[in-house]
């Protein structure tokens, strides 16, 4: 599996990069939150990766931090949440942003993201309830190794714990 690919920024659009390493151009899928914090042109870049392999594909799934990538992770356990509904989600609601609106069960911020229903909304609710409900209120997720003082001022750690890697679950201390 590719966990992580660093390399040269080669295209840089709006749902897609293309991070050439080794001669190699890899296509990744990214929600927008990533694509705003990927240097320019040219440079270089580094990406946490999820690789889903269907019958007719393989795919990259990339992001800016292991704490987007967890998020991620965590809505493709939800029943009828696929990547492209979980890369919508996620270009709309930061991690955090999603688990406040789990806990406090605000399908309405859930079902404005574009391609999610009224249903699925609740259905997240529903399925990833007590992940945020184990979480204090004023949260902000971090990695051990993710320092969110330079985006939000505050820092909070999580760890993420899971039988199984589509399915993990964040604990807060």
């Amino acid at each position: 599996m590719i966990a992580s690919i660093s390399g040269t920024l080669r295209v840089r659009d709006a749902g897609r990069v293309v991070i050439e390493t080794g001669g190699v151009g890899y296509e990744i899928f990214i929600p927008l939150s990533t694509y705003y914090r990927l240097p320019a042109l040219g440079s270089p870049a580094y990406l946490e990766i999820r690789q889903i392999v269907r019958e007719d594909a393989l795919l990259l799934y990339g992001f800016s931090d292991s704490i987007e990538k967890r998020a991620f992770d965590l809505l493709l356990g939800v029943q009828h949440v696929g990547p492209k509904a979980a890369l919508s989600i996620l270009s709309v609601l930061s991690p955090e942003d999603l688990v406040k609106a789990i806990s406090r069960e605000d399908i309405h911020r859930i079902d404005a993201v574009p391609g999610v229903g009224t249903k699925l909304a609740e259905r997240i609710v529903r399925e990833l309830r007590e992940v945020a409900f184990a979480m204090p209120k004023s949260m902000t997720l971090t990695s051990p190794s993710y320092d969110t003082s330079t985006f939000c001022g505050e820092q909070s750690r999580c760890t993420i714990s899971s039988a199984r890697p589509w399915a993990s679950r964040l604990r807060c201390a």
